[in-house]
């Protein structure tokens, strides 16, 4: 039973970052529409660009490293806007699928020629010691891994339901010919999401580098897989529900991890999709349909 506990705990922190990357494809589709499969990927690469400052100044604070990860992962998910949705027709849904597809391999393909395909250390978040409760032990990176995640999906939230920003935001998700008759600019607040979903990206990123300390080119795929699954557990569109669903996703990832050992880890996360898909396809937070 501690073993048990001890996996649903550790689970639970690190699953932060989970529904870190399911908020960005979730607010992406509930903004556009739109899968961007290449998010998770960009999220790997604003990470690798943080620790590009930490190889050229050694004695970089970790959390200078940590806000250039988040900072170029806006700046490269302003970019993927550009390349993969700004200028292909909203008609051609397949269109945008498909170059975001393209951009997941370029990215990764230029991750792995830059680092040789060789995982790379990354700066701890904390080098201590953890906390002990009895027979419970909790690591304090990944506590802190869980807080800075926390913040950010704060943030985000503050920023969606209490800015102007944010009213824009989900008058365009609503109508957005509505939207656009009211002065909103559908462009502006595009580009918008995407830069601030690529720098909650960058936050995942980096603290997923922080909690394992290595980076690996081979990250982009899993993470993309479990971000989807994260945004269709949560249902698409449902914020709320990709927070939850990440915590989720976490937490079972880790119990899956100690019974079958972490060769078949994935494949139980695949069963607990399917499950999902089968008794409550519309996930945990289904949204309620609405006439236009």
């Amino acid at each position: 039973m501690i073993d048990l506990a001890q996996s649903i705990v550790d689970g639970v922190l690190f699953g932060t970052t989970y529904a870190v990357i399911g908020i960005g494809f979730t607010l992406i589709f509930g903004v556009m529409h739109k899968i961007n499969m290449s998010f998770a990927a960009a999220s790997i690469a604003g990470a690798y660009s943080g620790l590009l400052v930490f190889l050229l100044w050694k004695t970089a604070p970790p959390i200078v490293v940590f806000a250039t990860s988040a900072a170029l992962a806006g700046l490269i998910g302003y970019a993927i806007y550009l390349l993969c949705f700004r200028f292909i027709p909203i008609a051609s849904p397949l269109a945008t699928l498909m170059s975001t597809v393209g951009m997941l391999l370029l990215v990764d393909e230029i991750i792995v020629h830059l680092t040789a395909g060789m995982p790379l250390s990354y700066p701890a978040i904390y080098d201590g010691y953890p906390i002990e409760l009895g027979q419970l032990i909790l690591r304090v990176d990944l506590l802190l891994v869980f807080l800075v995640c926390l913040v950010a999906m704060a943030v985000l939230l503050y920023l969606l339901y209490r800015t102007r920003l944010g009213i824009a935001t989900r008058a365009v998700a609503q109508q957005p010919v509505a939207a656009q008759l009211c002065g909103i600019r559908l462009t502006q607040v595009n580009a918008i999401t995407f830069v601030m979903t690529g720098t909650l990206g960058g936050i995942a990123g980096a603290m997923i580098g922080a909690s394992v300390g290595v980076l690996s080119p081979l990250l982009s795929l899993p993470l993309t897989v479990k971000g989807l699954i994260v945004t269709v557990i949560g249902g698409l569109g449902s914020i709320p529900g990709a927070i939850v669903a990440g915590l989720l996703v976490g937490a079972f990832e880790n119990v899956f991890q100690m019974w079958r050992g972490v060769t078949e880890r994935d494949m139980y996360v695949m069963l607990l999709l399917f499950a999902f898909l089968v008794f409550r396809p519309g996930g945990l937070f289904r949204i309620a349909g609405a006439r236009d």
